[in-house]
């Protein structure tokens, strides 16, 4: 997956490698077409899977806690 800088990368070998006017344009539409192909693919930031894998790594923790419970009430 692109992050940030690699777009960001992207972005400046195109200003080198055009003329002023038609940097600012083609950058702007790099950017947009990009921006487009990013949401149809429906990725998500690293920040984001970081945040539900630390959710998903607490409610493993609580469902391993529920069973020992709940083995331990039916051994009662």
């Amino acid at each position: 997956m692109l992050n940030g800088n690699a777009i960001e990368q992207i972005i400046s070998v195109l200003r080198g490698a055009l003329p002023q006017n038609l940097a600012v344009e083609t950058e702007r539409n790099v950017r947009a077409a990009l921006g487009s192909v990013f949401e149809r693919l429906n990725l998500v930031t690293r920040e984001e899977l970081d945040v539900q894998n630390e959710v998903l790594a607490r409610t493993r923790t609580k469902i391993a806690e529920l069973e020992k419970r709940i083995a331990e009430l039916e051994r009662k």
